[in-house]
């Protein structure tokens, strides 16, 4: 069992006797391309600049993102890539632009990792304590997966964003139809 599952699975037991619930977008949302707005391009480009020095997955390491649950892909519509996850952030709840609790990675032919994107995280009974809605972010609503899922985590929101590269589909979808782990799957 990784660390940020038995992490999430203690958190969860704590929070467990709250049964808030909000809506959020669908998890599996795969909308159309569409072009970003003002807001969203800021959104964009501050995650660029707080996250510029993640280039080297080194520096990730050295501030405490581990990678966690391999390289995500999805049959029919890409893949998310490695996720190196900040236990810590994870668990402080809190929603900061400039500190996304997961950094996403796609494996290279020659070995090396690309920076791809950032992925907030955000437990949703933690949430829920004390918000009254879905959480947004530079009004981005963030995706709600619910439980039981494929991660096996507990009910969580999710904003994945593909500041590092291009995304088709849109900058704010799960899927990157243009990630591949099969560079991973090679290693």
């Amino acid at each position: 069992m990784t660390l940020l599952k038995r992490y999430l699975q203690v958190s969860t037991a704590a929070l467990a006797f709250l049964g808030t619930s909000a809506i959020a977008q669908d998890q599996h949302a795969h909308a159309a391309p569409k072009a970003t707005t003002a807001q969203q391009n800021t959104l964009i480009q501050v995650i660029r600049s707080s996250t510029a020095r993640f280039q080297d997955v080194n520096v990730a390491k050295a501030e405490g993102y581990q990678l966690q649950l391999g390289c995500v892909a999805g049959d029919d519509f890409g893949a998310m890539g490695l996720h190196y996850v900040n236990a810590n952030l994870v668990a402080s709840g809190n929603l900061d632009a400039t500190r996304p609790q997961i950094i996403i990675y796609e494996p290279q032919a020659d070995g090396t990792l690309q920076l791809i994107g950032v992925d907030y995280l955000l437990l949703a009974d933690g949430w829920n304590l004390n918000h009254s809605g879905p959480p947004q972010l530079m009004g981005q609503f963030f995706h709600l997966f619910t439980a039981p899922n494929r991660f096996g985590l507990p009910t969580f929101y999710t904003l994945h964003v593909w500041a590092w590269k291009d995304n088709p589909n849109g900058a704010f979808v799960n899927w990157h139809p243009d990630v591949s782990c099969e560079a991973f799957t090679a290693q």
